[in-house]
């Protein structure tokens, strides 16, 4: 499913035009980037929590030349998905 399709159901569903509900899904999604991109969680109940991690730097190997190279510390967006999606999805 893409945002269009989102887009699609939705309005087809409550009666908005699709150039409405595409405008309040898209800030809806900008709402959720820039809470991350200040490393703020983002719940959304029922469905589920965003967060950003950071995960260590660490030695690596590259796989062709068998070269140890050293991989830098970053930041990462993690999903938990909440009850009642995992319970859904099953």
């Amino acid at each position: 499913m893409t945002k269009k399709d989102i887009v699609m159901k939705v309005s087809n569903d409550t009666n908005l035009t699709q150039i409405d509900v595409k405008k309040i899904v898209q800030r809806t999604l900008d709402t959720i980037l820039e809470s991350l991109e200040k490393g703020e969680t983002v719940e959304l109940r029922n469905f589920g929590v965003f967060k950003v991690k950071g995960r260590k730097g660490r030695l690596g190997r590259n796989p062709r030349t068998g070269e140890e190279v050293q991989v830098p510390e970053k930041r990462v967006v993690v999903f938990k998905p909440g009850l009642v999606l995992k319970h859904r999805v099953k």
